[in-house]
């Protein structure tokens, strides 16, 4: 008998595909430290291109072209990561303050527990000081630790994602050239589209992230700023990148200032802030993400969350900032692969009418033949 042909069961093809999975994904997950930097960097090469093709017809040279436009951009974020330094060392200076104020907070706490549950107050101030206690026993040294990896992860990124990027813009015929011996040539047609189309969504997605991030940044930092809630532009700034992952960005964002105004003010300000920034994102979600973001990337709700956490357990936050550009880029090459195309719906958003017959139940044609 030939070994081609004979069938699987159909319990060894879905064993075979989620061992498949499986090693997909751990290999994500210990490759990180070479596979995100190499992710942001193709997404920043697919940003500069433009920029780089138009130095190129004012006659300038190609490296340098490519130079030029690298050091622009890392001279930005360098600025960024230089604002974000300085305020960050200005939010600390006031860590005294907000010690103090948390402290009557949970006094106010336990008077309010011991009184409401009958519980006598000896009992709810040893389990606070036990749980205090543990906190810093436990995960003290674990969140230094894991805060001076995660400062030195961000320097050796930072230092390496130019020479990515530099090497993947400089090498594009190449890479092509190998995209172009690596399909049959009856197909690359279908390889263009999925370029063409990938180029462009990357493009249009991330600039529009940058105009939403700056959109909302800047009206945070106003509402912030007329209640009166210190660090006004740097608690903004955060809150506008954190609503950057969808849906569970937003609800860290909007908690970080209520604690700062209930540290610093009154608990009613917290009230106020919560306002504020539910009318920010009113505006953004109704205003902002469907002219300016959403207009390339169709993924629904439900897959979006399931992917940044999904990000989130894989590569902490740089995945939940990656995922939802990584699973338009699947759905794109999905929707171009007959047997895959179903997942591609699936990804998308377009839900089908109601009042549609889905699935097509030949019973009149059954009750035809009965009858014959």
């Amino acid at each position: 008998m030939d070994s081609g042909s004979v069938k699987l069961p159909v319990y060894l093809k879905i064993a075979q595909i989620l061992m498949g999975i499986s090693v997909f994904f751990f290999i994500l997950y210990i490759g990180q430290d070479i596979i995100i930097p190499l992710v942001f960097a193709i997404f920043i090469a697919m940003l500069l291109n433009p920029v780089i093709l138009f130095l190129c017809r004012l006659k300038i040279p190609r490296v340098a072209a490519i130079l030029i436009a690298l050091v622009v951009t890392m001279l930005l974020i360098g600025c960024i990561f230089y604002f974000f330094i300085n305020q960050v060392s200005l939010f600390t200076e006031s860590f005294p303050l907000f010690k103090k104020k948390f402290g009557s907070l949970f006094e106010e706490a336990e008077r309010w527990i011991s009184k409401t549950f009958n519980v006598s107050k000896w009992k709810v101030e040893a389990w606070v000081t036990k749980t205090r206690k543990e906190g810093m026993d436990d995960n003290g040294t674990v969140v230094i630790t894991s805060t001076v990896s995660t400062l030195g992860s961000m320097l050796v990124t930072f230092f390496i994602m130019p020479v990515y990027v530099f090497m993947i813009i400089y090498y594009k015929p190449l890479l092509l050239e190998f995209i172009a011996r690596l399909f049959p040539k009856n197909l690359h047609v279908m390889v263009v589209e999925v370029l063409t189309e990938t180029k462009s969504l990357i493009q249009s997605y991330l600039l529009g992230l940058l105009v939403e991030a700056a959109l909302v940044a800047t009206l945070n930092s106003l509402a912030l700023w007329i209640l009166g809630v210190p660090y006004a532009i740097l608690i903004g700034v955060i809150g506008a990148l954190l609503n950057i992952i969808p849906y569970i960005g937003g609800v860290v964002a909007v908690a970080l200032p209520m604690l700062l105004a209930v540290a610093t003010k009154q608990p009613i300000d917290a009230l106020y802030v919560f306002i504020a920034y539910m009318v920010v994102q009113f505006i953004d979600n109704n205003l902002f993400v469907p002219k300016i973001v959403a207009s390339k990337v169709k993924i629904n709700a439900l897959v979006s969350i399931i992917v940044v956490l999904i990000g989130n357990e894989l590569w902490g936050v740089p995945g939940m900032f990656l995922s939802i550009p990584i699973t338009a880029i699947v759905k794109v090459i999905f929707d171009r692969i007959g047997p895959l195309e179903p997942f591609g719906f699936l990804l998308g958003d377009n839900q089908p009418d109601i009042t549609k017959e889905i699935f097509v139940l030949r019973r009149r044609s059954k009750a035809a033949s009965t009858a014959k």
